[in-house]
């Protein structure tokens, strides 16, 4: 690898301190080399917001696939997740350019702005259910009572799972995000072994719906399956890639927008004052602490990112969560500020990697924060340090998040 020089140089990403505040980090590397070799990663970090922006539309930076990952494994140990990297490699977003359009077009009729305002009502139901459950005790803890299973449930909906066997839903989802990470061999076990329980309650499902088409995901793919555009393996991978985009990142999205808010209680009162700027508000968390952290990509030819000259077949990190800070995008880039506009932060990806379900996420997110500050204005968090967990300098989830509830008189 060529010599990377500066004062950036021997920085870590996993200390302590990086994990503990990663803002800090992310500003003084974006300023001194916004382009920069990490040891850790084995790959290139990337920091400027235009410069991730050109590398989100450079199809010269291919998606790389997370079973790559699985390489730094013994053979034996490859040898035993074969399972999991078969399942990763059908996902979409991990194929080739023609399998990834295909499944975009067979899911489109979903995750398009009409048809998750269609939704609305229904996210409307299941968030007052959520609720009503848990108001008469005063409190909750809104990571598990709320952020978690409102998605959970909408995207179960989506899949045509019954009603009883959706907290197995939430339960594969927490083994599946090890992938994502940088994981030790037992998480990836758990993470094998949840993915294929979840394959496997859907082969079922999708049988029935061969026989008895429903308006779900599941038809349309039994349809298009039918007709010889996807196969049963294609179906059941992607639908648990569907599990986890339409659920872990929208509860983590929930999570940590309500804590910017009690973070920023002016910004909190002035959302309870004019709720219709719940939808800047979103955008707002997406750019300060959404679930898109970063995203990966492998070069296929030799590229040049800012001033730094990058070989082929090398792995690059646009870390959205330090392009969404940039000072020469953003006017007081830590400052959360809920009327901001323009607002042009990556958190859900750009161009033919865009997220398919971002129009669902921001709906639903839209409609939990207006419930939950129409029925509980006085609403106070708990605890005054927040329960984080730092999966990585890209990304930290809330624990628990534990709120006092007072209902609107």
């Amino acid at each position: 690898m060529e010599d990377m020089t500066g004062p950036i140089r021997q920085d870590r990403l996993f200390t302590l301190k990086a994990l503990e505040n990663p803002t800090r980090l992310f500003h003084r590397i974006r300023a001194e080399t916004p382009v920069t070799w990490v040891p850790e990663l084995n790959a290139y970090l990337v920091t400027r917001h235009a410069d991730i922006v050109a590398g989100l539309k450079d199809r010269r930076l291919a998606n790389a696939n997370m079973s790559q990952g699985l390489r730094r494994l013994s053979p034996a140990e490859q040898d035993e997740l074969l399972p999991l990297r078969a399942s990763i490699d059908m996902w979409m977003g991990h194929t080739n350019t023609a399998d990834h359009v295909r499944f975009q077009q067979l899911l489109k009729r979903y995750f398009t702005r009409p048809t998750v305002d269609a939704l609305r009502p229904r996210v409307r139901e299941l968030t007052h259910e959520l609720l009503d459950a848990v108001a008469p005790q005063g409190r909750m803890d809104v990571v598990k009572d709320l952020a978690f299973p409102l998605p959970a449930n909408v995207i179960a909906e989506m899949l045509g799972m019954p009603i009883r066997d959706r907290e197995l839903l939430q339960a594969w989802s927490r083994d599946i995000l090890t992938v994502f990470k940088i994981a030790n061999l037992p998480q990836l076990r758990r993470c094998q072994r949840s993915i294929l329980e979840m394959q496997d309650y859907l082969r079922p499902l999708l049988a029935e719906r061969r026989q008895r088409p429903r308006e779900d995901v599941l038809s349309t793919f039994a349809t298009a399956e039918k007709d010889g555009l996807v196969t049963e393996d294609e179906i059941v991978a992607n639908c648990v890639l569907l599990l986890f985009a339409g659920h872990e990142t929208t509860a983590h999205l929930i999570a940590n927008g309500l804590l910017l808010l009690f973070q920023n209680p002016e910004q909190l009162d002035l959302l309870k004052e004019k709720p219709e700027l719940t939808p800047s508000a979103v955008e707002e968390m997406l750019r300060c602490d959404g679930p898109g952290g970063g995203v990966v990509r492998m070069t296929t030819e030799p590229v040049v990112i800012g001033d730094v000259p990058i070989a082929a077949h090398q792995t690059v990190y646009l870390a959205m969560v330090a392009g969404n800070r940039d000072p020469e995008v953003f006017d007081e880039p830590d400052r959360f500020d809920i009327t901001r506009t323009p607002n042009r932060h990556t958190a859900f990806g750009m161009g033919a990697s865009y997220c398919l379900g971002a129009a669902l996420a921001r709906m639903e997110t839209d409609e939990c924060f207006r419930i939950l500050l129409e029925r509980f204005p006085d609403l106070r968090p708990v605890d005054a340090t927040p329960d984080w967990h730092a999966d990585s300098p890209f990304q930290h989830h809330l624990n628990t998040l534990r709120v006092t509830l007072t209902a609107r008189r």
